[in-house]
């Protein structure tokens, strides 16, 4: 294979946080090079460098493509040169059309200097054949599923004649199918010589589609090599610094007494007479396919349905009245969302700022004058407990990794004291040593007898963390699995089976 890339000693520092400490990275034509480490590790600022986006001059080291020192001052420049990268969050524009979103400032001219539509209208069904998706170029981007919209970032990047495509967790929002028809038109970009840098968390899509892995730790490259060399353990081993003999940590209390009750919970069209209970001290986990209700069921709880809700919700055998998120949180509900950076932070506001944002009144006197000094206390207890990685708590959270994001999300939740913590897909987007450090928070959490409902698309974290598992299809419960008799095929048959159980029994 013919070398296209080279990342010669890269340093980079934010103030006095030395990020980047002298990394090194090789990527050739037709592979697909895993860059893996934990969040924090660095793999995004170096993506950054090589997509232009820290211009030169804001760190040291050589970037080298085909043999020639490329200084990017811009991501234009390094489009220029055949760099592209596909970013977690997506950056389609909804109301544009999917061929308006592809030639965005560079749409093909007619000689008056009029855009050319006709052109751009025949480039736009050749570059989607190229992905193998098939759609009218007219077409509304905020019509299309995210899986659509990731090929449609991808034709994109082809029509740019990049050479080296930047793939950062491209598959945290899609579907089974999805993911097989991404991993395809990978193979393909493989055959036509271009070289994939693909960042993933999920050990499973490395060992099906990398060839060659390199793991950045603390801003050092640490190791890596073919990918056929290299079992699952060391990798992790790499990329932790240490062995993790034991990913789903067991948990030694056992559930107690009943203290949520849910009963014939309903929302027009979304839930139907839904019933549940969780037990002091236990982890619920919540299965079911994309769309089968599982964040809806946390939304209602949270209140976000208002008076749409019916049913009844009994905490310790107290009925509450739960038309909001506030009285959720009063009545101590809380709710870790599924996406942290839309609905879970206020990305423009500080670590510290965002964390007391749920418990201000309680850290408040009568004149609503927040104490500054608790609030401080507060905001230094949860980033030692949590060990959330932070250059400090005025740090914008904006600025923190993945998984330290998380953390502030949860430690928002927790701050509120609840008696019931819902996890609504906890680990997304998260390394495999910050699941770990999650798991073992909520076993504390477990421990000290809170009900946590936690859900999540991953079947190994719903069997290895939950006491049982609730499974949900079409907005309604299709079963509870024990923990001794939890399988993914169990799961899975309730999932895709929706009321098999009840059908059978009728």
């Amino acid at each position: 294979m013919k070398k296209i890339l080279e990342m010669r000693q890269i340093e980079k520092s934010f103030g006095k946080v030395k990020v980047l400490k002298g990394v090194n990275l090789t990527a050739y034509r037709g592979e697909v090079l895993a860059l893996m480490g934990e969040n924090g590790a660095g793999k995004s600022t170096l993506m950054k460098i090589l997509s232009g986006v820290y211009p030169y001059g804001s760190y040291s080291g050589e970037l080298v493509i085909n043999g020639q020192i490329c200084q990017f001052n811009s991501t234009r420049d390094a489009v220029k040169a055949g760099v592209s990268i596909i970013h977690q969050e997506l950056n389609l524009i909804p109301g544009l059309s999917v061929m308006e979103n592809i030639f965005l400032g560079r749409e093909p001219k007619t000689a008056p200097g009029l855009i050319d539509w006709q052109q751009m209208r025949q480039l736009t069904v050749e570059l989607l054949e190229r992905v193998g998706i098939t759609l009218e170029p007219e077409e509304l981007v905020g019509n299309l599923s995210i899986g659509q919209q990731q090929l449609i970032e991808i034709a994109k990047a082809l029509s740019f004649s990049a050479e080296i495509i930047i793939m950062d967790e491209p598959t945290s929002a899609l579907t089974d199918s999805e993911v097989e028809q991404l991993f395809n038109l990978i193979r393909l970009l493989k055959s036509q010589d271009k070289a994939i840098i693909y960042i993933s968390h999920k050990m499973d899509e490395i060992d099906v589609i990398a060839d060659r892995v390199e793991v950045l730790r603390d801003g050092e490259s640490v190791g890596g090599g073919m990918k056929a060399d290299l079992s699952r353990d060391k990798i992790i081993s790499l990329m932790v610094g240490r062995d993790l003999t034991d990913l789903y940590p067991r948990r030694e209390n056992k559930p107690g007494e009943v203290i949520l009750e849910i009963e014939s919970l309903t929302v027009p069209g979304v839930l139907e007479t839904l019933s549940l209970q969780v037990r002091k001290g236990e982890v619920l986990g919540i299965a079911g396919l994309m769309g089968s209700g599982r964040t809806e069921l946390a939304l209602a709880l949270f209140g976000i349905y208002g008076k749409r809700l019916t049913g009844e919700i009994r905490l310790n055998g107290k009925k509450l009245t739960i038309q909001n998120p506030r009285q959720a949180l009063d009545n101590g509900i809380a709710l870790v969302t599924e996406d942290r950076k839309v609905s879970g932070l206020v990305l423009g506001m500080s670590v510290g700022e965002n964390l007391t944002l749920s418990c201000l009144e309680q850290l408040s006197n009568a004149l609503g004058i927040i104490n500054q000094e608790r609030e401080r206390t507060v905001i230094k207890n949860y980033i030692q407990e949590l060990r959330i990685k932070t250059a400090g708590e005025d740090l914008a959270v904006a600025n923190l990794s993945g998984g330290n994001q998380q953390k502030v999300v949860l430690a928002k939740m927790l701050a509120t004291q609840p008696r019931i913590l819902i996890l609504d897909e906890p680990t997304r987007g998260v390394d495999v040593g910050a699941k770990a450090e999650i798991y073992q928070i909520i076993n504390r959490l477990a421990a000290n007898g809170v009900g946590i409902i936690m859900i999540s698309s991953e079947l190994p974290e719903i069997i290895g963390m939950s006491d049982r598992v609730a499974v949900m299809a079409d907005g309604s419960l299709a079963g509870i699995l024990e923990k001794e008799e939890v399988t993914q095929e169990k799961i899975m048959a309730l999932a895709t089976g929706g009321r098999r159980n009840e059908k059978e029994s009728a």
